[in-house]
């Protein structure tokens, strides 16, 4: 019995466009071993299987991929999980309704810095280096004897400045009393350049996603600290966007594009498949890295230092299983509070509302039930509660989820944004507590800090 549902199946295997708006579509996406399940639906046919004719284009940046999906040049892309937020709020020059409705990773980050910079950390404070996944404990020393001596600040890069990344490097700076706004200077360079910019001494450090943290390693220029599945095992790292309106236009397309992706985030998740993804998406026309290099963490291995053995990290890069695929709302909950707290959402706003309006787990839906798939019943969890596995019964089928604890400890619950905001000592809010509260439906004075 075919799992193509009615409405695609003349299309998918006659070659004729009945059911879908459109079949010829172009997707952008940045060189990241994460692009992979894009890759795959092309390159294995998962597209070609559900009627669409897929041209894939490589773009130079982040910024890119957000300008050409918001005028249509692109009609969709592999996107930063907060991008699709941003772009609906008009963070930064584009103001634009996005959606997405399937998640494309969990992990695949890094914080890296150079060699010269790991050894005054480890001269400062051997004991915060003694151990991983490393604090930033030591960096603030180096970053106030730098102060002390008139030095210039330290100099690290993201990838984009609502990132992922950005709010990693963030997040762990903050954790040990860091103001990243004001004690460390922050640049903007797209994932290629990391490696050039560490070389030419531009920047001291960088948080980036894979293969670029290998490739510094592997050329002795650099030394990873923490990866972010140390920060927060099983983040939600990349997203597949479109423009909200492009969804409604085209809505079986839409659905036909997430069932292909699904697919190709089943078949890329498989260990046996892993070194064929690796052959597949290294090549120039995609990620243009030497191949053992994406071998290794696609394979479930890492490596922090040249001088050192790699290690077993099977969960570096989660593609399918764990719900990986799953849009949580809670997610994007998470990344509005860090857009909050990093002062890039200047006015209160109804910050479930926007998670609901961005993330569409009703879509992702749909596409799971036709294809046969288990899917969570639920639009949010708690984060930070497991140490290791567990059974998410909420679901179609329970369904094996990962840890997801915060390497501080810490825990989020979607059900009280305001009150995770306020309970962090290094922030730069734009809003009020008290504002935000009341946005939010809930008590003013139960938001101060």
């Amino acid at each position: 019995m075919s799992i193509i549902p009615n409405w695609l199946r003349r299309s998918a295997h006659a070659g004729g466009h009945d059911g879908l708006e459109k079949t010829r579509l172009t997707l952008g996406f940045i060189p990241l071993t994460d692009c992979a399940p894009l890759v795959i639906a092309k390159e294995r046919g998962f597209f070609e299987k559900f009627g669409l004719d897929v041209e894939l284009s490589k773009e130079t940046s982040w910024s890119n991929v957000r300008d050409k999906v918001s005028i249509g040049i692109l009609d969709g892309a592999h996107m930063l999980a907060p991008m699709p937020i941003a772009s609906t709020l008009g963070i930064g020059p584009v103001e634009k309704p996005t959606v997405t409705a399937l998640s494309l990773d969990l992990n695949g980050n890094a914080i890296t810095v150079s060699q010269a910079l790991y050894e005054r950390m480890r001269e400062l404070d051997p004991g915060a280096m003694n151990h991983r996944p490393y604090s930033a404990v030591a960096l603030k020393q180096v970053i106030e004897e730098r102060r002390a001596h008139g030095g210039k600040p330290l100099t690290f890069a993201v990838v984009f400045p609502v990132s992922t990344h950005a709010y990693e490097l963030r997040y762990w700076m903050g954790a040990a009393g860091i103001d990243p706004d004001t004690d460390v200077r922050l640049l903007v360079v797209p994932p290629p350049q990391m490696v050039t910019q560490l070389r030419a001494g531009n920047i001291d450090g960088f948080c980036v996603g894979e293969p670029w943290n290998s490739v510094a390693v592997a050329e002795g220029l650099g030394r990873v600290l923490i990866t972010n599945y140390e920060l927060w095992n099983n983040n939600p790292e990349k997203v597949f966007g479109v423009n909200l309106e492009w969804a409604e236009q085209y809505p079986n397309t839409h659905r036909a594009l997430l069932m292909a992706l699904l697919d190709a985030a089943r078949w890329t998740d498989a260990p046996e498949n892993r070194p064929s993804v690796a052959e597949l998406i290294a090549p120039s026309r995609y990620i243009n890295a030497p191949v053992e290099i994406v071998r290794q963490s696609m394979t479930g291995t890492f490596r922090y230092a040249l001088d050192e053995a790699p290690v077993a990290m099977p969960d570096f890069n989660v593609f399918f299983r764990f719900a990986a695929t799953y849009p949580w709302r809670s997610h994007a909950l998470w990344f509005l509070t860090q857009m909050v707290r990093w002062g890039q959402i200047e006015k209160p706003i109804d910050l479930a509302a926007v998670a609901a309006e961005v993330y569409r787990p009703d879509l992702y839906r749909e596409a799971a039930d036709a294809l046969g798939l288990a899917s969570p019943a639920l639009d949010h969890k708690r984060e930070g509660l497991h140490a290791r596995g567990w059974m998410l019964e909420e679901a179609s089928i329970p369904l094996a989820m990962g840890p997801d604890r915060f390497f501080d400890g810490s825990t989020f619950d979607p059900a009280d944004p305001v009150g995770y905001i306020a309970g962090f000592e290094v922030q730069r809010r734009a809003c009020s507590m008290d504002a935000l509260a009341a946005a939010n439906g809930g008590p003013a004075e139960a938001a101060t800090v």
